[in-house]
């Protein structure tokens, strides 16, 4: 059984959280300044046992795209095409964000630390890799 690596997808940097091999805890991984995370998605991919991709998908609170949505759907166009062999999900990541500040905010004692906005990044595909690992294991014990 291979890893399920996550991504939060942004303009800046891009959070990616990771699975243990049994697919059963998320962990924060690394926050990756998005002019780099090709690069490091096609070496880590390589290196690693990765199973699957799951990517936060940005809507409104009215569940309609968001302005970020079209950029993370030509992202997940590439991961298709770059890893045919890897199933690519995504999962709604409305409040991820402010669920991982809220986190940091309660965990980090520094101020200066809990301004850390990769923290923040890391976090919130940490909670994307949850809602997913959660969703799919409702759907294991429907079946």
């Amino acid at each position: 059984m291979g890893r399920i690596l996550a991504i939060d997808y942004g303009m800046r940097r891009c959070g990616l959280a990771v699975t243990d091999p049994l697919q059963i805890i998320a962990q924060p991984l690394k926050t990756v300044n998005y002019m780099h995370i090709k690069d490091f998605l096609k070496t880590y991919v390589k290196n690693e046992n990765v199973e699957s991709i799951v990517i936060g998908m940005p809507y409104n609170m009215d569940g309609t795209p968001s302005e970020m949505s079209r950029a993370v759907d030509q992202f997940k166009i590439w991961l298709t095409s770059q890893f045919p062999n890897l199933t690519i999900h995504d999962v709604d990541e409305r409040l991820t964000s402010i669920e991982a500040k809220r986190i940091v905010r309660d965990t980090v004692k520094s101020k200066k630390n809990r301004r850390n906005k990769e923290l923040v990044d890391r976090i919130s595909a940490s909670i994307i890799l949850e809602s997913y690992l959660n969703r799919k294991n409702i759907r294991n014990t429907r079946t």
